[in-house]
C-alpha cells in the first residue's frame, strides 16, 4: 500500500544541484510564467496559463497524480523551463522522485502520458527505463481537435538508477 503520511508533511527532497518542495504561494508567480511559456506548454495539450495563478529560482516542476491506493501506482506529469534544458536537471530531479515514489511512498508502479510528437519527453522516459505500453488515437480532445497519446510505464523492480542510460 501507499504511505500517505508523505501528502500531509510534504518532504524535501534534495541532490547536488536541485532543491524539491511542495508549492508555496509565493511561487504563484512562476508557476505562471513556466505555465505559460509557449516552448513549454507545446507539448502539453492544455490551455497556456495566462494569469498569475534568486539562487532559489523556480525552473520547473514535477508531480505525482492520479495516484492509484489500490494498485500503488501514480501518473507522473513535469515541465522545465527552456533555459534549462539539456543541463541534466530533468533527469537529477526524476532520479530523486522515483527513488522518493517508489521507495518511501511505496508505489509499484508509474504511468506517463505524452504526446507523440514530444520526443524529448520519450527519450528520457526511455533512459529511465519506462516501457511504452500504449498509443491511444485520438482520445484526447483539446482546442477543437482530438489528439493522440502514447503512454509509458516503469515498474519499481525495473528501476535501478545504476542502470540509467545516457
Amino acid at each position: 500500500m501507499i504511505d500517505n503520511s508523505y501528502f500531509k508533511n510534504f518532504p524535501e527532497l534534495e541532490s547536488e544541484r536541485l532543491l524539491l518542495r511542495q508549492f508555496v504561494l509565493s511561487d504563484a508567480s512562476e508557476v505562471q510564467l513556466i505555465r505559460s511559456n509557449e516552448k513549454v506548454m507545446s507539448y502539453m495539450d492544455t490551455d497556456r496559463h495566462m494569469t498569475v495563478q534568486d539562487s532559489e529560482k523556480f525552473i520547473g516542476d514535477f508531480a505525482f497524480f492520479k495516484i492509484d491506493n489500490k494498485n500503488s501506482r501514480a501518473e507522473i506529469g513535469y515541465t522545465l523551463m527552456p533555459e534549462f534544458w539539456g543541463k541534466g536537471l530533468m533527469r537529477e530531479a526524476m532520479n530523486l522522485i522515483f527513488n522518493f515514489g517508489f521507495n518511501r511512498l511505496n508505489l509499484h508502479s508509474l504511468e506517463a502520458n505524452i504526446n507523440p510528437e514530444n520526443e524529448s519527453s520519450r527519450s528520457i522516459l526511455k533512459k529511465f527505463g519506462f516501457v511504452k505500453e500504449a498509443y491511444f488515437r485520438e482520445n484526447y480532445f483539446y482546442n477543437g481537435v482530438y489528439l493522440d497519446s502514447e503512454i509509458y510505464s516503469l515498474l519499481k523492480t525495473d528501476f535501478n538508477t545504476n542502470n540509467i542510460k545516457e
